[in-house]
């Protein structure tokens, strides 16, 4: 029987075994990471707060607690990803669980706020995970199958991030510290299941030496502009980020405001979006993609996006406001697509580092989007005139994703040409690529390739 083309990285050599136990690590980081951030929403505010004179002083101060840690992402993630191309995925990995494991312990001992702004800056230098991850996906899996790979990464972040702020909750209701000690609990015991099961996936041959060029956000554009339509990709990242900032930046005074919820209304939300999260992008994203290509899945998530904040932004009722939720949960066709595409254009020792200058965008987003929303909500709340334009945030961020899908079109719609000679040549939407492993081999993107002679 003829055996199928399949584009293993060296990595792989390990057998369906050693694949299987590393992409379970992987799987099993990202939940784990996601569920120790998440357990500490219901909780960091409130001690925050406890440790001021007051609430709109509690509030400012977590504000500031929150961008010094994206800044701390913008950034390290660069750092972070050129060393996992020099010394390998698995210390970068481990190390980082290990400094998130400690830094919940100086947040759970903290006397002051101090204490807590020092436990910020430290977890948002080690919070490598993500980006890690994304480059070990990239090396294991052959760029055909990417796409599906991460969308499951996506799928295991909103695994935790349902489940995190309810046990942080619960937690939280028998000991305003526990919640710290169990993410560092978990944080720990993601490093110590990597150090005893994860294979390393990026061979010592093709590592690329340490450059502090390299390793800084600066560093990170000349890889974004040195291979062609990098940066185009990159552009329609950051502003697929930046507008879907505006959810954690305004929502919860927005949804207050406008239509009166409190927080289990909102709770409840947040909930729904994220199971309609793990849908698209477990279940979704492979299906999609097998039937209509990167190019207009990505176009896909962006305008479903765009329209879910159409729908937010314009929404009198909160019932109606619930109807957009299904539709803008199409965004997460966009972020595994991107991905995908932006691997196949750069080598293999250079995955760390696009996965770290992707870290670094979404980083930026998290500095400049909660001010850009929050200023707008702020003057829309005071206007009047007999339109109600509450919802300007929602319907700015619409226009910004509409940018990021005309971006995206400019970059891929003219791409007949091999992108790179470690990646597949395009193909138009819907065709298999010659020479590539049957389709219905492709619904798994973790699937065993055929050993047959």
């Amino acid at each position: 029987m003829r055996r199928p083309l399949v584009r293993w990285s060296s990595a792989s050599r390990g057998g369906l075994g050693g694949r299987k136990a590393a992409m379970t690590f992987i799987y099993v980081t990202i939940v784990l990471d996601t569920l120790a951030f998440g357990i500490l929403i219901p909780v960091l505010a409130p001690l925050v707060v406890s440790f001021t004179s007051s609430e709109a002083e509690g509030a400012l101060m977590f504000g500031l607690l929150l961008t010094v840690w994206s800044l701390m992402q913008f950034l390290f993630s660069p750092l972070l990803g050129t060393l996992s191309d020099r010394f390998g995925r698995r210390p970068v990995l481990i190390l980082s669980a290990i400094g998130l494991g400690l830094d919940y312990i100086v947040m759970a001992l903290a006397p002051n706020l101090a204490w807590l702004f020092i436990g910020r800056v430290f977890s948002g230098i080690t919070a490598a995970s993500y980006p890690t991850a994304g480059a070990y996906v990239a090396d294991v899996t052959p760029p055909e199958r990417r796409a599906a790979a991460f969308g499951m990464i996506g799928a295991a972040w909103g695994v935790g991030f349902i489940l995190g702020p309810a046990l942080g909750g619960v937690l939280g209701g028998i000991g305003p510290r526990l919640p710290f000690w169990a993410a560092a609990i978990m944080s720990l015991a993601s490093a110590g299941y990597g150090f005893f099961v994860l294979p390393e996936s990026l061979p010592a041959e093709v590592r690329k030496p340490f450059t502090w060029r390299r390793a800084n956000p600066i560093g990170s554009l000349t890889l974004l502009r040195s291979h062609r339509g990098l940066l185009g990709l990159a552009s329609s990242t950051f502003l697929s980020f930046l507008a879907f900032q505006v959810l954690p930046s305004v929502f919860v005074i927005y949804a207050g405001v406008r239509y009166g919820w409190h927080e289990l209304q909102v709770g409840l939300t947040l909930t729904i979006v994220g199971v309609c999260n793990i849908a698209v992008q477990g279940v979704l994203v492979k299906r999609v993609i097998k039937r209509v290509g990167e190019r207009r899945t990505l176009y896909a998530g962006l305008l479903g996006g765009m329209a879910g904040f159409l729908v937010y932004g314009l929404a009198p009722l909160g019932w109606v406001f619930l109807l957009g939720i299904p539709v803008f949960a199409l965004i997460g066709l966009s972020q595994p697509a991107l991905q995908s595409l932006m691997s196949r254009r750069v080598t293999p020792s250079e995955q760390g580092q696009l996965q770290g200058a992707n870290a670094s965008i979404l980083g930026l987003t998290g500095i400049l989007g909660p001010l850009l929303f929050g200023l707008v909500l702020s003057q829309s709340i005071g206007l009047s005139g007999g339109v109600d334009l509450r919802g300007a945030p929602f319907l700015l961020a619409a226009g910004i994703m509409l940018v990021s899908a005309a971006v995206a079109a400019q970059v891929t719609k003219a791409e007949t040409a091999t992108v790179a000679p470690w990646g597949p040549a395009p193909v138009p939407d819907g065709v298999e690529p010659k020479g590539s492993p049957p389709a219905e081999s492709l619904s798994d993107p973790m699937e065993e390739p055929s050993h047959d002679g």
